[in-house]
């Protein structure tokens, strides 16, 4: 069955998000709803699709992408609901714990199914880690960018909140038992408010260990994460999709000359394919959508990482 796809916000990620609707064979891009026509309406005829400047009426879709800016979520999440669409939302859902929690709670009363769009889970190399480490110990992850005027959050809603989901992920969605912060607000054009840079820590009562870092003020982008086990380390390049699996041993080999080792570090590097993550995650949608996903779980998997941003930003110092 065919889905029909509303589209809200054709900006720089809306822009994406069209086009892998209109390349996913199970699914049309019915809608491009934008404020601004000379925004929306080129998306809109480029994939053979419709433009208006707001939704009125459910008409005929079957679920609605929200790629709109994050100061705005909370209103359009709150019409869609109300609707009675499934809906997917770029992360955060709001930036705010407070409102997410009554958008996720209005989905759950009006039994609308709805989706983060937390990009990373997606990455094949992601995937492909989780399989490699089965109790971590300490993970280490930086999302580090050049500046981007156009968004006016502060670094933890628009980057950190990426990494605290997969470290929930891989604490396999336990609360952290405390979260120690630093935070610097640098950039002249940056909002009163909005952090730069944020550096936590997250401890967790078995003893697990995280440390996130983001900042907007780098160079260049750097997306990487390192989980430690006692089996094994293993490195994470997100950008490139990679995986490098170590394993340290200790052994004896003096040679006969004097000359030898005691020990040893086997390197692994996986083949990782997959799906683009943008595709994998709207598949994931189209399946929330039919009911092959459990709704309930999905709406549950969005809170841990929204509670860490939250608690992140209570404790941040300024």
């Amino acid at each position: 069955m065919t889905r029909r796809i509303a589209l809200v916000g054709a900006g720089s990620m809306g822009r994406n998000h069209a086009r892998v609707i209109a390349e996913n064979p199970d699914a049309t891009l019915e809608l491009v709803v934008d404020p601004f026509e000379e925004t929306g309406r080129p998306t809109a005829d480029r994939y053979g699709a419709r433009w208006v400047p707001s939704i009125e009426e459910k008409g005929d879709l079957d679920g609605v992408v929200i790629a709109a800016t994050t100061e705005h979520h909370f209103r359009i999440a709150s019409d869609i609901i109300a609707l009675d669409l499934p809906l997917l939302v770029e992360k955060p859902i709001c930036p705010s714990l407070e409102q997410t929690e009554q958008i996720l709670a209005a989905s759950r009363t009006a039994g609308v199914p709805i989706m983060c769009g937390f990009l990373e889970r997606y990455n094949p190399a992601v995937i492909v880690a989780r399989k490699l480490v089965d109790t971590p110990l300490f993970i280490r992850a930086e999302r580090h960018s050049p500046y981007a005027p156009r968004i006016k959050t502060g670094v933890a809603w628009d980057l950190l909140v990426h990494d605290v989901d997969l470290i929930a992920q891989f604490y396999r969605g336990k609360t952290p038992a405390s979260i120690n912060v630093e935070s610097g607000l640098y950039h002249p054009l940056s909002v009163p408010g909005a952090e730069d840079v944020i550096e936590t820590t997250l401890r967790f009562d078995d003893g697990g260990i995280a440390s996130a870092s983001a900042s907007r003020i780098g160079q260049r982008k750097v997306r990487s994460m390192v989980i430690q086990s006692l089996e094994n380390m293993v490195e994470i390049d997100l950008l490139r999709r990679g995986v490098t699996v170590y394993r340290h041993t200790t052994l004896s080999d003096d040679g006969a000359d004097g000359a030898g080792f005691r020990q040893s570090t086997e390197m692994e590097v996986p083949e990782i394919f997959g799906k683009e993550p943008l595709a994998a995650q709207f598949d994931r949608f189209l399946q929330l959508i039919a009911g092959e996903v459990d709704a309930d779980a999905e709406r549950e998997s969005i809170l841990p990482a929204h509670r860490i941003v939250d608690q992140a930003l209570a404790g941040r110092a300024e």
